[in-house]
Parts: C-alpha cells; structure tokens; sequence
C-alpha cells in the first residue's frame, strides 16, 4: 500500500479594507491581513488546516503585528471588521521608525518642526477638518501639508 500524503504550513491573504494608524510609527498606513496554518494533505488534496493565525502587515514601516484570533476569524467569514489597536501584539519591528508626530529622529532630537496639536488642518480632497498633529487625513488618507 502506498501512502502520500503529508503535513504543510500554508498562507493565504484576507481580503480586508482599512486603515490603520501603525503604532510602530505613528503613520496613518493601509495593512494586510494574512492568515497561516498548517494543513494536512492526502494525495496532494488538503484535506483539514489548524493552528491558524491571524497576522497585520502595515505599508508604511513595514511593522507585522498578531491580529487577534476572533477578529481574524470574523475576517476570514468575510464579515466587515474595524480593526482597534487592542486587537494588535507587535511581533516584528518595521524598517522605518517615526516619533510621535511622523518626523524622522533627528528632528525628533533637535525638537524642531513639532506640529501644534491646536492647530486644525483641512484635508484638500474630502474637507475634513483634522488636529496640526495629524500628517494624513483620517477620512481619506490624503496627506495633509
């Protein structure tokens, strides 16, 4: 008798729209929700997967976060979810890291250029009013100057 089958560790990205604010780098970024399990196959058909985990990948520093099961869960339903910062764990570091207001960290040690918070800023496609600390527009992404 023979036997093919085996035990494999696959992904598969989810289908989700939003932005998120990194709190890696502070950046207002769109992100990727990917899901990674191990399956089991049998003649080369998949046949069950466990062990599934639930990851956020941010576009702007490039940070990956651990998504919350339940909320990776109803992702994968294809159910429309906000994803909230509780729902993220930091598990590797992005490439780029910003201060507090979105500037590199040598503006952040030479205190130049820090943005008043007081001050509003209007987004010039949706209008949006928005706090002088904010670098992209929370309604429509755009950067704000």
């Amino acid at each position: 008798m023979i036997f093919i089958g085996g035990i494999s560790q696959g992904s598969k990205i989810l289908q989700y729209v939003g932005s998120l604010m990194c709190k890696y780098c502070g950046s207002l970024a769109q992100c990727q929700v990917i899901m990674t399990y191990y399956y089991f196959s049998f003649f080369f058909i998949p046949l069950f997967k466990w062990n599934k985990r639930f990851f956020v990948k941010m576009s702007c520093c490039e940070a990956v976060y651990e998504l919350n099961p339940e909320v990776g869960r109803a992702i994968a339903r294809g159910e429309q979810v906000e994803i909230r910062n509780e729902d993220l764990k930091l598990v590797e570091d992005g490439k780029r890291r910003y201060g507090a207001y979105g500037q590199t960290a040598a503006q952040d040690q030479q205190g130049d250029q820090t943005p008043d918070p007081e001050k509003t800023l209007r987004c010039p496609i949706c209008k949006h009013e928005s706090p002088g600390n904010f670098k992209y527009c929370p309604m429509c992404g755009q950067r704000l100057q």
